[in-house]
This record gives structure tokens, C-alpha cells and sequence, in this order.
């Protein structure tokens, strides 16, 4: 049979079925969903490591995670902390599709989980141990336990995955793009299913240290739970945070065959580049606006079919006035009826990680029809005019919805979900 007739060319629809997360608010989709919606911050102070000299001494640290639930200890050893948080949530959403009971041809399953920054700690760590010993001191598995595409590759390895494996870098927007991309891979007929999302774990003396040197970060160490404050008046940076968000992806008929539970539909996948600056975004929006556009045009909606958007949203005053904008112009005089959320103000900002617990929350967004609540809007800025969701969760009819990510680099991606 040719390739031709196997695979038609006419779009194939992509659906979510499996959804799983490792978080600051929560190390399963259940948990974390409810303290999203309760607004709960998971935000305190650092304790991976002494950081009582840095300027900022708060993260978004995963707590109360238990590596041995879904790896040998033995293995773990081997990989770094972003490994580790990637396979556990990769491995709750295959759980929750169904794919680990189910025989499915594993040459039709693919992984692509990206990761910003990668094995960091493990970077560290092993450059202690080469400073204190030589290079005698140097693990064999150092590489392979701190390169990014080893949470793909473990994870194909672990469940028999033969299908395509890639992962994507591209900073803040990484989650994005790994699932945006993921989705055109299923609709080109390169898969039918694909585990896709992101992981980061650098809560860590660099990882931290590389934030606060440009001062990007909140310095509220006094006051961590409100330290995330997206369009508040007197929002001063980023809180740095640690995680993994997985969604496994599947061609709506594939799922439909095999009885799979949908939550949504993953319409379109939109992306731009500002080239503007290596960190700071276009104050005027227009790369940002240009992305959401993309993402709307590849779904075939119209901007007032779009309800909610969960924001980039990092709590930066550049950042959070340049996405209103964004919003305004690619939204036009529709703007002001969208819900704008930024979960980042619970679980700070996951660097690689963010697309994918944001996606994975947009998702269920659209599935139990609520928005989450946008925390710690106390003085909302004037500049910042939109409808936040400020600190209370809200029901809302959504029919589409969008999650932005903007990285380092001048990246933009956009993901737009659909009601089914």
C-alpha cells in the first residue's frame, strides 16, 4: 500500500486523552487541579539548598514528590531531578489515556517532551565531584542522566514506544511547541499517539543565581505566596519554579475506537519569533499577537469564538503590560469580553515546563467549563485593563480556548483547544 492511500493528506483531527502533571501545587492532576481552582499558592521558601546569601530566597519547588512510585531508586540515580519529574508526569497520563492496558501498535506511539534548561543539578554536582576528584569522579551516566531528550528517550525505552522520539528546546515555550508540534506529527500521520509536554528542575544554586544576576526575579522573600502577582501594580519578577506538565495527544478516530475518555479537542498551534532582544519582549505586542493569530487561523475560529486564554502571565512589568497588548491586537475590540488567567501566580514560572502544566490546565479549563482564578491581583494595573479572573475561580461557557508561552529569544507559541 502506498503512503498515499494509507495516509490521506486531508487533516487528521488530534484529541486529548491522558493528562499528567508533577508541580509546585501538586505532584497529580487531581491535586493540583483543585488547589489551581481553590488559588492556592505553591510558593515558599527555598530549601533544595543554602540560598540564605542570594538576593532571592523563593521557588516553586516541588514538594512531597516520590521518585520510587515510578522508577527504581537504582535508576534514578542515574538521572537528573527534570528526568525524574518528566517520566513521573509522562507516565500519569499514560495512565490516565488508558494506554497502559490497552494493546496499542507501539510503532504508532511517539514521545516528544522538551525541557528548557535540562540537567542542571546534575551539571553541578558532577562539576563538584571533578573539582574535588578529577575526572575519575565522572559518572558514566552523566551524560545520558542530564541531556534533555532523555526524558523521550526513557520513557520510549520504559513502555516499548517505537514511534517518533524528539525533544524540543526553545526555552519558556518549550511545553508549547513540543505539543503544538506533537499535534502536527499525529496530523501528518507520522503517529497516532504522541506523549508530548515539557519538564524543567532547576530550583538549584545556577538555576537560581542565572535568574536573579538580570534581577528577573520577585525579591518578596518576606511574603512568598503573593511574590506572583501577574497585572498587580506592584508586581516586581518572576518566581522561579519546578516541574512537569504531559498531555498524550490522539487522533480522534484512533481514540473513538478504542473508547478513550476525550477532554478536548487540540485545534490549533500557532508560532512567531519577535526578533527583537534576547529577553525583553515587543512592547507593542506585535509578535505575540502575531502567534495567537497563527494558532487561531490553523484552527479555523474566529477571535469571538475564543473565550479564555491562559496567559504567559509571568508577573514581570514588562512582560505582563506587553501580552495585554498582545491580547488587544490580536483580539481587536473582542478582548474585553475573554477571560485572561495566569496560573503562573500559583505555581511560578516553570520555565520548559510552564507550556505544559498551562495546556494541561487550559485543557481542563474547557472540560469542567471553568476558569481558574488569576491570584494576587491586589492594585490591578491601570496599564494591565482586562479581565484577569482576578483571585476567584469563575464558571464560564468556554468553547476555545488559547495558552501562550513567550521565551528567552524572542519565541512565541500558542495552543488553541477546542470543545468537543
Amino acid at each position: 500500500m502506498s503512503y498515499s492511500s494509507e495516509f490521506n493528506l486531508a487533516r487528521r483531527r488530534v484529541v486529548i486523552t491522558g493528562l499528567g502533571i508533577v508541580s509546585p501545587v501538586g505532584n497529580s492532576v487531581t491535586e493540583a487541579w483543585q488547589n489551581i481552582l481553590a488559588g492556592r499558592s505553591g510558593i515558599g521558601p527555598v530549601t533544595r539548598f543554602d540560598a540564605s546569601t542570594f538576593p532571592v530566597r523563593i521557588a516553586g519547588e516541588v514538594r512531597g514528590f516520590d521518585v520510587g512510585q515510578y522508577l527504581s531508586l537504582k535508576e534514578a540515580r542515574r538521572m537528573d531531578v527534570f528526568i525524574h519529574y518528566g517520566m513521573a508526569a509522562g507516565i500519569e497520563a499514560i495512565r490516565d489515556a488508558g494506554l497502559d492496558g490497552q494493546p496499542v501498535a507501539p510503532e504508532r506511539i511517539g514521545v516528544s517532551i522538551g525541557s528548557g534548561i535540562g540537567g542542571l543539578p546534575m551539571i553541578e554536582s558532577t562539576c563538584d565531584d571533578f573539582a574535588a576528584g578529577g575526572v575519575r569522579k565522572v559518572s558514566p551516566f552523566f551524560v545520558p542522566g542530564s541531556i534533555i531528550n532523555m526524558i523521550s528517550g526513557n520513557l520510549s525505552i520504559m513502555c516499548g514506544y517505537k514511534g517518533p522520539n524528539i525533544s524540543l528546546v526553545s526555552a519558556c515555550s518549550t511545553g508549547t511547541h513540543s505539543i503544538g508540534d506533537a499535534g502536527r506529527l499525529i496530523e501528518y500521520g507520522d503517529a497516532d499517539i504522541m506523549i508530548a509536554g515539557g519538564a524543567e528542575g532547576c530550583v538549584s544554586r545556577l538555576g537560581l543565581g542565572g535568574f536573579c544576576a538580570p534581577r528577573a526575579l520577585s525579591t518578596r522573600n518576606d511574603d512568598p505566596q503573593t511574590a506572583s502577582r501577574p497585572w498587580d501594580r506592584d508586581r516586581d519578577g518572576f518566581v522561579l519554579g519546578e516541574g512537569a506538565g504531559v498531555l498524550v495527544l490522539e487522533e480522534y478516530e484512533h481514540a473513538k475506537a478504542r473508547g478513550a475518555r476525550i477532554y478536548c479537542e487540540l485545534a490549533g498551534f500557532g508560532m512567531s519569533a519577535d526578533a527583537h532582544h534576547i529577553t525583553a519582549p515587543c512592547e507593542d505586542g506585535e509578535g505575540a499577537a502575531r502567534c495567537m493569530t497563527n494558532a487561531l487561523r490553523n484552527a479555523g475560529v474566529n477571535v469571538d469564538n475564543v473565550q479564555y486564554v491562559n496567559a504567559h502571565g509571568t508577573s514581570t512589568p514588562l512582560g505582563d503590560k506587553a501580552e495585554t497588548v498582545a491580547v488587544k491586537r490580536a483580539f481587536g475590540q473582542h478582548a474585553c469580553k475573554l477571560v485572561v488567567n495566569s496560573t503562573k501566580s500559583m505555581t511560578g514560572h516553570l520555565l520548559g515546563a510552564a507550556g505544559g502544566i498551562e495546556a494541561l490546565f487550559t485543557v481542563l479549563a474547557i472540560h469542567h467549563q471553568v476558569s481558574p482564578p488569576t491570584i494576587n491581583i491586589f492594585n490591578q494595573d491601570e496599564s494591565c485593563d482586562l479581565d484577569y479572573c482576578a483571585n476567584e475561580a469563575r464558571q464560564l461557557k468556554i468553547d476555545v480556548g488559547i495558552s501562550n508561552s513567550f521565551g528567552f529569544g524572542g519565541t512565541n507559541a500558542t495552543v488553541a483547544f477546542r470543545r468537543i
